[in-house]
């Protein structure tokens, strides 16, 4: 059975996605075979298998690091939000319907079993898992039944590393607070903080993580510069989809549908300097672009009556050309993208650009590593390394 680390954090947003996948990468990089897990994922930034099934694009992301193929054993349980009460869900990769929270929560201890199912099948396949939390672990209304925080770290034994954003401000009212709504086992799990997104000089920060230290009874095991990589984690993605201008020559118009998946495909094009892309919701915001691009999604139908019922179909029928993305990875070898890109800026009457685009793989490979780089100089991997041994030979908990 694989040894096991987890990433909890003190609230949403703080990193752990990304920590996790520079996890899964240094792991890999020192020789074993890895695997990325969260038991239960809320977003709708979801991905489509090589098998037509779906799990969160974090999870997806996270596995491409550890040089796995996306598989929703890592994924078991999506929820895709479709009100501001309910959401569909999906269960290892196949939809299961539509829940208020209310009804949802009443069926979440019966996805136990599938969950934990989920977990060993990829356990038994592995060296090492790497667990991502939900939220916070201190959400103390939910703690019953919790099978994504506390919950899951107690069912699977797994040691905890808890972690902070600083760019926020108030990290250590964040690690501290947190520490001190679990109960004493809970507490017992955490094997080290971790305070993300540091910019400055860390040496001003050292007197407050000794106290940290001695209020906790937590040892600090990292202090994590603000990382700019280009890596396709959950954070990263909602601000992209809220882009709505640019400076380009070339104006590409993304259709956000409500379902949309792989959007991540599309980011060879935004690499391009001659090509801008924004994202539309509305006829409004559509304007006069010169390509109009329908990605990929995970209801067929149900977003092409969206589609129809916004308006959007007839005013792209009646303006641009559209390109229908069918298949992931069109744009993955950057030739296809010059290709593209010379076709529009020829239409418009302007010059080619000269832009060598790196495949898409080879530079989510450099990305990768550029983030394994800076956690790992930034991170007490020894102690992390020490933990996962002791939980599994069980000299803990």
């Amino acid at each position: 059975m694989a040894k096991c680390i987890m990433i909890q954090g003190t609230m949403s947003n703080v990193g752990k996605s990304l920590l996790v996948t520079a996890l899964c990468r240094i792991f890999r990089q020192d020789g074993y075979r890895v695997a990325p897990f969260k038991g239960q994922n809320m977003a709708l930034n979801s991905c489509i298998t090589s098998k037509g099934l779906e799990m969160s694009r974090a999870q997806a992301v996270q596995a491409e690091a550890a040089g796995l193929e996306p598989d929703p054993r890592m994924n078991p349980v999506l929820l895709k939000p479709s009100s501001d009460t309910g959401s569909q869900l999906i269960v290892n990769g196949r939809p299961r319907g539509h829940y208020q929270a209310a009804d949802y929560f009443k069926l979440k201890p019966g996805l136990i079993p599938e969950v934990l199912a989920a977990y060993h099948s990829l356990a038994a396949e592995q060296d090492i898992i790497v667990i991502e939390g939900a939220g916070s672990p201190a959400e103390i209304n939910l703690g019953k039944d919790c099978f994504v925080n506390m919950g899951l770290a107690e069912l699977v034994n797994a040691p905890v590393l808890l972690v902070g954003d600083i760019d926020r401000g108030g990290v250590f009212a964040q690690l501290y607070g947190t520490v001190a709504l679990l109960e004493e086992e809970e507490r017992a799990r955490i094997v080290g903080t971790i305070i993300n997104k540091f910019r400055g000089d860390v040496s001003l920060l050292r007197p407050g993580l000794g106290q940290l230290e001695k209020l906790t009874g937590v040892p600090v095991l990292g202090v994590v510069p603000y990382l700019r990589v280009d890596i396709d984690d959950e954070d990263s993605l909602s601000p992209r989809l809220e882009r709505k201008s640019h400076g380009a020559p070339v104006d590409i118009a993304v259709i956000r549908l409500p379902h949309i998946a792989n959007f991540a495909d599309l980011a060879p094009l935004e690499r391009h300097p001659a090509l801008g892309v924004r994202y539309v919701e509305r006829v409004t915001e559509l304007g006069g672009p010169d390509l109009v691009i329908l990605p990929q999604t995970a209801d067929g139908d149900g977003d092409m009556a969206w589609l129809r019922e916004s308006g959007l179909e007839e005013a792209i029928r009646e303006r641009v050309p559209v390109l229908e993305i069918r298949e992931p990875g069109m744009f993955d070898s950057g030739v296809e993208t010059k290709k593209l890109a010379d076709r529009l800026l020829a239409r418009k009457g302007l010059p080619p650009v000269d832009f060598c685009l790196m495949a898409r793989r080879d530079y989510q490979e450099e990305q990768f590593d550029l983030l394994a780089r800076a956690v790992r100089e930034n991170l007490n991997l020894s102690t992390v390394y020490r933990a996962m041994e002791e939980y599994e030979r069980g000299l803990s908990q």
